[in-house]
Protein backbone atom coordinates (compact mmCIF):
# COMPACT_ATOMS: atom_id res chain seq x y z
CA UNK A 1 0.00 0.00 0.00
CA UNK A 2 3.00 2.16 1.17
CA UNK A 3 5.01 1.26 -2.10
CA UNK A 4 0.99 2.76 -3.93
CA UNK A 5 1.14 5.77 -2.74
CA UNK A 6 4.67 6.58 -3.05
CA UNK A 7 4.14 5.76 -7.08
CA UNK A 8 1.01 8.11 -6.87
CA UNK A 9 3.13 10.95 -5.37
CA UNK A 10 6.60 10.71 -7.52
CA UNK A 11 3.86 10.59 -10.58
CA UNK A 12 2.38 13.66 -9.94
CA UNK A 13 5.61 15.58 -8.70
CA UNK A 14 7.10 14.65 -12.24
CA UNK A 15 4.27 15.62 -14.04
CA UNK A 16 4.35 19.10 -12.17
CA UNK A 17 7.74 19.38 -12.88
CA UNK A 18 7.11 18.60 -16.45
CA UNK A 19 4.61 21.08 -16.58
CA UNK A 20 6.26 23.94 -14.79
CA UNK A 21 9.53 23.46 -17.37
CA UNK A 22 7.19 24.11 -20.61
CA UNK A 23 5.78 27.06 -19.16
CA UNK A 24 8.85 28.27 -18.02
CA UNK A 25 11.27 27.39 -21.29
CA UNK A 26 8.96 26.28 -24.40
CA UNK A 27 5.62 27.83 -24.55
CA UNK A 28 5.50 31.15 -26.64
CA UNK A 29 5.59 34.81 -24.41
CA UNK A 30 1.86 35.95 -24.48
CA UNK A 31 0.97 39.52 -23.24
CA UNK A 32 -2.15 40.39 -22.10
CA UNK A 33 -3.78 43.72 -22.72
CA UNK A 34 -6.78 44.90 -20.62
CA UNK A 35 -9.49 48.01 -22.59
CA UNK A 36 -12.29 49.49 -21.91
CA UNK A 37 -15.08 50.70 -24.00
CA UNK A 38 -14.57 53.33 -26.02
CA UNK A 39 -17.08 56.22 -25.61
CA UNK A 40 -17.25 57.50 -29.18
CA UNK A 41 -15.56 54.39 -31.50
CA UNK A 42 -14.01 55.16 -34.74
CA UNK A 43 -16.15 54.63 -37.77
CA UNK A 44 -14.73 53.03 -40.84
CA UNK A 45 -16.05 53.47 -44.44
CA UNK A 46 -16.77 50.30 -46.44
CA UNK A 47 -18.90 52.09 -48.83
CA UNK A 48 -20.47 55.67 -49.71
CA UNK A 49 -23.27 55.52 -46.93
CA UNK A 50 -21.91 58.62 -45.68
CA UNK A 51 -22.84 60.67 -48.75
CA UNK A 52 -26.27 59.11 -49.05
CA UNK A 53 -26.95 59.88 -45.09
CA UNK A 54 -25.53 63.73 -46.42
CA UNK A 55 -27.67 64.14 -49.62
CA UNK A 56 -30.65 62.65 -47.49
CA UNK A 57 -30.76 65.48 -45.79
CA UNK A 58 -32.99 67.83 -47.33
CA UNK A 59 -31.64 71.07 -48.44
CA UNK A 60 -32.57 74.73 -47.03
CA UNK A 61 -35.21 75.72 -49.65
CA UNK A 62 -36.38 79.21 -47.88
CA UNK A 63 -34.10 81.57 -49.70
CA UNK A 64 -34.98 80.03 -53.28
CA UNK A 65 -38.58 79.80 -52.34
CA UNK A 66 -38.64 84.02 -51.01
CA UNK A 67 -36.91 84.39 -54.29
CA UNK A 68 -39.01 82.51 -56.44
CA UNK A 69 -42.64 83.19 -55.23
CA UNK A 70 -42.11 86.62 -55.24
CA UNK A 71 -41.24 86.62 -58.98
CA UNK A 72 -43.98 84.20 -59.52
CA UNK A 73 -47.45 86.22 -60.74
CA UNK A 74 -51.25 84.90 -61.07
CA UNK A 75 -52.79 84.99 -65.07
CA UNK A 76 -56.32 85.75 -65.28
CA UNK A 77 -57.29 84.85 -68.64
CA UNK A 78 -60.45 86.83 -69.64
CA UNK A 79 -62.33 85.58 -72.89
CA UNK A 80 -65.79 86.97 -74.35
CA UNK A 81 -67.48 84.22 -76.17
CA UNK A 82 -71.89 83.61 -76.81
CA UNK A 83 -72.18 80.83 -74.63
CA UNK A 84 -75.16 78.64 -74.55
CA UNK A 85 -78.12 80.33 -75.89
CA UNK A 86 -81.36 80.59 -73.43
CA UNK A 87 -85.00 81.22 -73.96
CA UNK A 88 -85.11 84.71 -74.18
CA UNK A 89 -82.48 84.82 -76.33
CA UNK A 90 -84.18 82.99 -78.77
CA UNK A 91 -87.59 85.17 -78.49
CA UNK A 92 -84.98 88.45 -78.75
CA UNK A 93 -83.35 87.04 -81.79
CA UNK A 94 -79.84 87.60 -79.77
CA UNK A 95 -77.32 86.06 -78.00
CA UNK A 96 -75.89 87.43 -74.96
CA UNK A 97 -71.87 87.63 -74.45
CA UNK A 98 -70.82 86.18 -71.52
CA UNK A 99 -66.74 86.19 -70.08
CA UNK A 100 -65.35 82.81 -69.28
CA UNK A 101 -62.59 82.93 -66.94
CA UNK A 102 -59.34 80.81 -66.67
CA UNK A 103 -56.18 81.47 -64.60
CA UNK A 104 -52.75 79.87 -64.45
CA UNK A 105 -49.09 81.42 -63.03
CA UNK A 106 -46.16 83.07 -64.86
CA UNK A 107 -42.51 84.12 -64.07
CA UNK A 108 -41.04 87.64 -63.72
CA UNK A 109 -37.86 87.56 -66.18
CA UNK A 110 -36.47 91.18 -65.89
CA UNK A 111 -37.21 94.05 -63.76
CA UNK A 112 -39.13 95.58 -67.01
CA UNK A 113 -42.14 93.57 -66.76
CA UNK A 114 -41.72 90.83 -69.21
CA UNK A 115 -42.99 87.39 -68.41
CA UNK A 116 -42.56 84.32 -69.42
CA UNK A 117 -46.01 81.70 -69.02
CA UNK A 118 -47.18 78.72 -71.30
CA UNK A 119 -49.75 79.65 -74.76
CA UNK A 120 -52.55 77.55 -73.50
CA UNK A 121 -52.64 79.76 -70.38
CA UNK A 122 -53.58 82.62 -72.67
CA UNK A 123 -54.59 81.34 -75.99
CA UNK A 124 -58.34 82.84 -77.18
CA UNK A 125 -57.55 86.04 -74.35
CA UNK A 126 -59.84 88.81 -74.75
CA UNK A 127 -57.89 90.29 -71.48
CA UNK A 128 -54.95 89.45 -69.56
CA UNK A 129 -54.51 90.37 -65.92
CA UNK A 130 -51.41 89.51 -64.10
CA UNK A 131 -51.82 90.09 -59.99
CA UNK A 132 -48.27 90.16 -58.08
CA UNK A 133 -47.63 88.45 -54.96
CA UNK A 134 -48.04 91.95 -53.29
CA UNK A 135 -51.63 91.37 -54.66
CA UNK A 136 -51.25 94.66 -57.14
CA UNK A 137 -52.66 93.45 -60.42
CA UNK A 138 -52.26 94.95 -64.32
CA UNK A 139 -52.99 94.68 -67.52
CA UNK A 140 -50.54 92.36 -69.31
CA UNK A 141 -49.97 92.79 -73.36
CA UNK A 142 -49.04 89.87 -75.46
CA UNK A 143 -45.71 90.11 -77.21
CA UNK A 144 -45.16 86.73 -78.80
CA UNK A 145 -46.45 83.12 -78.68
CA UNK A 146 -44.95 80.05 -79.83
CA UNK A 147 -47.90 76.94 -79.70
CA UNK A 148 -44.65 74.80 -80.46
CA UNK A 149 -43.08 74.97 -77.40
CA UNK A 150 -46.47 76.01 -75.43
CA UNK A 151 -44.37 79.26 -74.31
CA UNK A 152 -45.99 82.86 -74.59
CA UNK A 153 -44.10 86.21 -73.81
CA UNK A 154 -46.66 88.96 -71.87
CA UNK A 155 -45.40 92.79 -70.78
CA UNK A 156 -46.82 94.43 -67.81
CA UNK A 157 -46.17 98.44 -67.43
CA UNK A 158 -45.57 98.52 -63.59
CA UNK A 159 -44.52 101.55 -61.81
CA UNK A 160 -41.96 99.93 -60.02
CA UNK A 161 -38.66 97.61 -60.59
CA UNK A 162 -40.12 93.97 -59.91
CA UNK A 163 -38.44 90.97 -58.80
CA UNK A 164 -37.42 88.48 -61.08
CA UNK A 165 -35.98 85.17 -61.42
CA UNK A 166 -32.48 84.64 -63.07
CA UNK A 167 -32.04 81.67 -66.03
CA UNK A 168 -30.10 78.39 -65.05
CA UNK A 169 -28.85 76.16 -67.74
CA UNK A 170 -31.35 73.78 -67.86
CA UNK A 171 -28.85 71.20 -69.43
CA UNK A 172 -26.71 71.22 -66.29
CA UNK A 173 -29.28 69.89 -64.41
CA UNK A 174 -29.54 66.75 -62.74
CA UNK A 175 -31.84 64.10 -62.23
CA UNK A 176 -31.87 62.96 -59.04
CA UNK A 177 -31.34 67.09 -58.13
CA UNK A 178 -33.89 68.99 -55.72
CA UNK A 179 -36.48 71.49 -57.30
CA UNK A 180 -39.11 74.02 -56.36
CA UNK A 181 -42.44 74.40 -58.21
CA UNK A 182 -44.05 77.49 -57.74
CA UNK A 183 -47.09 78.43 -58.92
CA UNK A 184 -50.84 79.36 -58.02
CA UNK A 185 -52.80 76.03 -58.07
CA UNK A 186 -56.40 76.44 -57.94
CA UNK A 187 -56.54 79.81 -58.08
CA UNK A 188 -54.76 79.58 -54.35
CA UNK A 189 -52.22 82.50 -54.03
CA UNK A 190 -48.37 81.92 -54.67
CA UNK A 191 -47.66 78.14 -53.81
CA UNK A 192 -44.24 75.87 -53.07
CA UNK A 193 -43.93 72.40 -53.52
CA UNK A 194 -40.43 70.46 -53.19
CA UNK A 195 -39.38 67.51 -55.29
CA UNK A 196 -36.65 66.01 -57.34
CA UNK A 197 -35.77 65.88 -61.19
CA UNK A 198 -37.44 62.27 -61.79
CA UNK A 199 -36.00 62.26 -65.36
CA UNK A 200 -34.69 64.50 -68.67
CA UNK A 201 -35.85 64.72 -72.42
CA UNK A 202 -39.31 63.43 -71.55
CA UNK A 203 -41.53 63.38 -75.23
CA UNK A 204 -45.13 62.95 -74.50
CA UNK A 205 -45.90 63.59 -78.03
CA UNK A 206 -44.86 59.91 -79.42
CA UNK A 207 -43.52 62.48 -82.68
CA UNK A 208 -39.85 63.38 -80.80
CA UNK A 209 -41.18 67.23 -80.95
CA UNK A 210 -40.62 67.61 -77.33
CA UNK A 211 -37.71 67.60 -74.55
CA UNK A 212 -39.24 67.98 -71.20
CA UNK A 213 -38.44 67.99 -67.64
CA UNK A 214 -39.43 65.43 -65.62
CA UNK A 215 -40.34 66.01 -61.88
CA UNK A 216 -42.18 64.28 -58.98
CA UNK A 217 -43.05 68.07 -57.20
CA UNK A 218 -46.92 68.69 -56.72
CA UNK A 219 -48.01 70.36 -60.02
CA UNK A 220 -51.66 71.04 -60.06
CA UNK A 221 -53.90 72.79 -62.37
CA UNK A 222 -53.16 76.38 -62.75
CA UNK A 223 -49.53 75.86 -61.89
CA UNK A 224 -49.19 75.78 -65.66
CA UNK A 225 -46.03 78.60 -66.55
CA UNK A 226 -45.05 78.49 -63.48
CA UNK A 227 -41.28 78.30 -62.16
CA UNK A 228 -39.54 75.54 -61.33
CA UNK A 229 -36.34 76.52 -60.11
CA UNK A 230 -33.07 74.75 -58.52
CA UNK A 231 -32.54 75.41 -54.93
CA UNK A 232 -30.50 78.59 -55.93
CA UNK A 233 -33.74 79.97 -56.97
CA UNK A 234 -32.43 79.70 -60.21
CA UNK A 235 -35.07 79.32 -63.47
CA UNK A 236 -34.33 75.74 -64.39
CA UNK A 237 -38.24 75.08 -66.42
CA UNK A 238 -41.74 76.18 -66.91
CA UNK A 239 -44.63 74.02 -65.20
CA UNK A 240 -46.40 73.21 -68.17
CA UNK A 241 -48.38 69.57 -67.76
CA UNK A 242 -49.23 66.68 -65.34
CA UNK A 243 -49.74 63.29 -66.73
CA UNK A 244 -52.87 62.60 -64.50
CA UNK A 245 -56.21 60.43 -65.20
CA UNK A 246 -58.13 62.82 -63.25
CA UNK A 247 -56.51 66.32 -63.47
CA UNK A 248 -54.58 66.34 -60.57
CA UNK A 249 -51.48 65.81 -58.91
CA UNK A 250 -50.39 62.33 -59.05
CA UNK A 251 -46.34 62.24 -59.09
CA UNK A 252 -45.81 63.31 -62.53
CA UNK A 253 -44.97 66.61 -64.17
CA UNK A 254 -43.51 68.27 -66.63
CA UNK A 255 -41.54 71.69 -67.64
CA UNK A 256 -40.29 73.37 -70.49
CA UNK A 257 -36.21 73.39 -69.89
CA UNK A 258 -34.94 76.85 -69.29
CA UNK A 259 -32.63 76.97 -71.88
CA UNK A 260 -35.50 76.38 -74.59
CA UNK A 261 -37.71 79.46 -73.14
CA UNK A 262 -34.89 81.54 -72.86
CA UNK A 263 -34.28 80.60 -76.46
CA UNK A 264 -38.03 82.03 -77.23
CA UNK A 265 -38.29 84.42 -75.63
CA UNK A 266 -35.04 86.04 -76.99
CA UNK A 267 -36.53 85.14 -80.65
CA UNK A 268 -39.53 86.77 -79.85
CA UNK A 269 -38.38 90.11 -78.49
CA UNK A 270 -35.44 90.14 -81.09
CA UNK A 271 -37.59 89.05 -84.27
CA UNK A 272 -41.03 89.36 -83.24
CA UNK A 273 -41.27 85.18 -84.16
CA UNK A 274 -39.43 82.32 -83.27
CA UNK A 275 -36.25 81.18 -85.26
CA UNK A 276 -35.76 77.58 -85.46
CA UNK A 277 -32.78 76.00 -86.11
CA UNK A 278 -32.76 72.09 -87.48
CA UNK A 279 -30.21 69.35 -88.08
CA UNK A 280 -31.84 68.29 -91.08
CA UNK A 281 -32.12 64.67 -90.45
CA UNK A 282 -35.19 62.12 -89.66
CA UNK A 283 -34.35 58.91 -87.66
CA UNK A 284 -35.00 57.12 -84.90
CA UNK A 285 -33.43 55.90 -81.12
CA UNK A 286 -31.63 52.64 -81.30
CA UNK A 287 -32.32 49.62 -79.26
CA UNK A 288 -32.16 45.99 -79.61
CA UNK A 289 -34.86 45.64 -81.78
CA UNK A 290 -34.36 48.06 -84.07
CA UNK A 291 -30.89 47.15 -84.44
CA UNK A 292 -31.57 43.59 -85.22
CA UNK A 293 -33.91 44.65 -87.81
CA UNK A 294 -31.09 47.19 -89.56
CA UNK A 295 -28.66 44.62 -89.15
CA UNK A 296 -26.13 46.80 -86.76
CA UNK A 297 -24.72 45.94 -83.15
CA UNK A 298 -25.29 49.41 -82.05
CA UNK A 299 -27.93 49.76 -79.53
CA UNK A 300 -27.46 53.19 -77.93
CA UNK A 301 -27.64 56.52 -79.64
CA UNK A 302 -29.67 58.39 -82.95
CA UNK A 303 -29.84 56.09 -86.41
CA UNK A 304 -29.73 58.89 -89.16
CA UNK A 305 -32.78 57.32 -91.81
CA UNK A 306 -32.80 60.23 -94.36
CA UNK A 307 -30.69 64.03 -94.59
CA UNK A 308 -32.63 66.62 -95.95
CA UNK A 309 -31.09 67.92 -99.20
CA UNK A 310 -29.46 71.56 -98.86
CA UNK A 311 -29.61 71.02 -94.61
CA UNK A 312 -26.99 71.64 -92.18
CA UNK A 313 -26.56 68.01 -91.86
CA UNK A 314 -26.06 67.69 -95.72
CA UNK A 315 -23.48 70.22 -95.86
CA UNK A 316 -21.55 68.37 -92.74
CA UNK A 317 -21.53 65.48 -94.56
CA UNK A 318 -24.03 63.33 -92.56
CA UNK A 319 -25.03 60.04 -94.34
CA UNK A 320 -28.04 58.14 -94.10
CA UNK A 321 -26.79 55.16 -91.55
CA UNK A 322 -24.81 57.13 -89.25
CA UNK A 323 -25.19 56.82 -85.74
CA UNK A 324 -25.27 59.98 -83.61
CA UNK A 325 -23.65 59.47 -80.47
CA UNK A 326 -22.70 62.74 -78.73
CA UNK A 327 -23.82 66.12 -79.54
CA UNK A 328 -21.68 69.55 -77.75
CA UNK A 329 -20.09 66.67 -75.52
CA UNK A 330 -23.70 65.46 -74.42
CA UNK A 331 -24.62 61.87 -74.47
CA UNK A 332 -27.82 61.59 -76.41
CA UNK A 333 -29.54 57.95 -76.36
CA UNK A 334 -33.15 59.11 -77.52
CA UNK A 335 -34.25 61.37 -80.21
CA UNK A 336 -36.07 64.10 -76.94
CA UNK A 337 -32.15 64.23 -76.00
CA UNK A 338 -31.27 65.74 -79.91
CA UNK A 339 -34.16 67.79 -80.01
CA UNK A 340 -34.18 69.49 -76.58
CA UNK A 341 -30.35 70.18 -77.14
CA UNK A 342 -31.26 71.55 -80.88
CA UNK A 343 -34.35 73.54 -79.46
CA UNK A 344 -32.58 75.78 -77.43
CA UNK A 345 -30.19 76.80 -80.76
CA UNK A 346 -30.97 79.01 -83.30
CA UNK A 347 -30.48 79.27 -87.05
CA UNK A 348 -26.29 79.36 -87.94
CA UNK A 349 -25.40 78.34 -84.43
CA UNK A 350 -23.04 75.43 -84.70
CA UNK A 351 -23.24 72.61 -83.27
CA UNK A 352 -20.60 69.42 -82.42
CA UNK A 353 -21.95 65.77 -83.14
CA UNK A 354 -19.83 63.07 -82.33
CA UNK A 355 -21.28 59.93 -85.01
CA UNK A 356 -20.33 56.45 -85.38
CA UNK A 357 -19.54 55.21 -89.19
CA UNK A 358 -19.04 51.65 -90.04
CA UNK A 359 -17.61 51.08 -86.67
CA UNK A 360 -15.95 53.95 -86.37
CA UNK A 361 -16.12 57.09 -84.68
CA UNK A 362 -16.24 60.86 -86.20
CA UNK A 363 -16.56 64.19 -85.07
CA UNK A 364 -18.45 66.38 -87.21
CA UNK A 365 -19.39 69.87 -87.04
CA UNK A 366 -22.90 71.13 -88.02
CA UNK A 367 -24.24 74.03 -88.36
CA UNK A 368 -27.71 74.37 -88.17
CA UNK A 369 -30.41 75.42 -90.92
CA UNK A 370 -33.57 77.41 -90.84
CA UNK A 371 -36.35 74.99 -90.90
CA UNK A 372 -37.81 74.70 -94.00
CA UNK A 373 -39.75 70.88 -94.06
CA UNK A 374 -43.12 70.45 -92.73
CA UNK A 375 -45.32 67.05 -92.60
CA UNK A 376 -48.50 67.52 -93.89
CA UNK A 377 -51.14 65.34 -93.03
CA UNK A 378 -52.34 62.41 -95.98
CA UNK A 379 -49.11 63.52 -97.97
CA UNK A 380 -45.50 63.15 -95.90
CA UNK A 381 -42.94 65.53 -95.53
CA UNK A 382 -42.78 68.79 -98.06
CA UNK A 383 -39.91 71.27 -98.04
CA UNK A 384 -39.63 74.49 -99.97
CA UNK A 385 -38.62 74.32 -103.37
CA UNK A 386 -35.77 76.24 -105.49
CA UNK A 387 -36.64 77.79 -108.79
CA UNK A 388 -34.70 74.65 -110.60
CA UNK A 389 -37.72 72.30 -109.24
CA UNK A 390 -40.31 74.58 -110.14
CA UNK A 391 -38.91 74.87 -113.58
CA UNK A 392 -38.67 70.65 -114.09
CA UNK A 393 -41.93 70.59 -113.84
CA UNK A 394 -43.29 74.18 -115.55
CA UNK A 395 -44.45 75.01 -112.12
CA UNK A 396 -45.38 78.48 -110.93
CA UNK A 397 -45.43 77.84 -107.40
CA UNK A 398 -45.72 75.09 -105.21
CA UNK A 399 -43.87 73.48 -101.95
CA UNK A 400 -41.93 69.62 -103.26
CA UNK A 401 -42.97 66.72 -101.56
CA UNK A 402 -39.19 64.99 -100.27
CA UNK A 403 -41.18 61.87 -98.10
CA UNK A 404 -44.67 60.48 -98.54
CA UNK A 405 -46.80 59.64 -96.10
CA UNK A 406 -46.03 55.74 -95.66
CA UNK A 407 -49.53 54.86 -94.85
CA UNK A 408 -50.64 56.46 -98.10
CA UNK A 409 -47.61 56.25 -100.08
CA UNK A 410 -48.76 53.31 -102.52
CA UNK A 411 -51.87 55.28 -103.26
CA UNK A 412 -49.76 58.29 -104.42
CA UNK A 413 -47.51 56.28 -106.32
CA UNK A 414 -50.11 54.30 -108.26
CA UNK A 415 -51.92 58.29 -109.35
CA UNK A 416 -48.60 59.39 -110.46
CA UNK A 417 -47.05 61.20 -107.48
CA UNK A 418 -44.22 60.28 -106.14
CA UNK A 419 -41.07 62.46 -104.37
CA UNK A 420 -40.05 65.56 -106.37
CA UNK A 421 -44.16 66.50 -107.24
CA UNK A 422 -45.06 70.27 -106.59
CA UNK A 423 -48.28 71.19 -104.22
CA UNK A 424 -49.26 74.66 -105.62
CA UNK A 425 -52.41 74.78 -103.66
CA UNK A 426 -54.23 73.96 -100.15
CA UNK A 427 -58.07 74.38 -99.86
CA UNK A 428 -57.92 76.93 -102.59
CA UNK A 429 -55.51 78.98 -100.82
CA UNK A 430 -52.22 79.25 -103.40
CA UNK A 431 -48.85 77.71 -101.64
CA UNK A 432 -45.33 79.11 -102.03
CA UNK A 433 -43.63 78.05 -98.34
CA UNK A 434 -43.92 75.76 -95.52
CA UNK A 435 -45.49 78.42 -93.90
CA UNK A 436 -48.26 79.01 -96.33
CA UNK A 437 -49.05 75.27 -96.28
CA UNK A 438 -48.75 75.63 -92.17
CA UNK A 439 -51.03 78.36 -92.03
CA UNK A 440 -53.59 76.65 -94.72
CA UNK A 441 -54.07 73.48 -92.36
CA UNK A 442 -54.38 75.66 -89.35
CA UNK A 443 -57.49 77.34 -90.57
CA UNK A 444 -59.21 74.24 -91.76
CA UNK A 445 -62.15 73.56 -90.02
CA UNK A 446 -62.48 69.58 -88.99
CA UNK A 447 -65.49 69.56 -91.44
CA UNK A 448 -63.90 71.12 -94.05
CA UNK A 449 -62.11 68.82 -96.46
CA UNK A 450 -58.82 68.76 -97.21
CA UNK A 451 -57.90 69.98 -101.15
CA UNK A 452 -55.30 69.56 -103.00
CA UNK A 453 -54.00 70.96 -106.35
CA UNK A 454 -50.19 69.51 -107.37
CA UNK A 455 -47.87 68.57 -110.34
CA UNK A 456 -47.26 65.17 -110.40
CA UNK A 457 -44.08 63.90 -111.62
CA UNK A 458 -45.12 63.41 -115.13
CA UNK A 459 -45.79 67.45 -114.95
CA UNK A 460 -49.43 67.08 -114.58
CA UNK A 461 -51.79 69.29 -112.79
CA UNK A 462 -54.32 67.01 -110.28
CA UNK A 463 -56.44 67.87 -107.80
CA UNK A 464 -57.91 65.73 -104.60
CA UNK A 465 -60.22 65.91 -102.55
CA UNK A 466 -60.12 64.33 -98.98
CA UNK A 467 -62.92 63.85 -96.32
Amino acid sequence: MKKILSLVLVSALGGALTLGAYKLFLEPESKLFITSADANPSMYQTSNVSNLLNAAEAPDFTIAAENAVNSVVHVKNVSINSGQLTLQDLFSGRSTPRAQMGTGSGVIINADGYIITNNHVINNSDELLITLNNNKTYKAEIVGTDPKTDIALLKIEADEDLPFVTFADSDQAKIGEWVLAVGNPFNLTSTVTAGIISAKARDLSGTSSQSFIQTDAAVNPGNSGGALVNVRGELIGINTAISSQTGSYIGYSFAVPSNIARRVVEDIMEFGNVQNGILGISGGSLNSEFADKIGINDTEGIYVDSVVEDSGAEKAGIEKGDIIKEIDNIKVSKFADLTGHIGAKRVGDKVTLKISRDGSLKTVNVTLSRNETLTLPLVGRVKNTKQEDLKKLKAPNGIKIIELDKTYADYWKKNGVKEGSIITSINDRKINSVDDAQEAIKNKSDYEPLRIELINSNGEKERYNFR
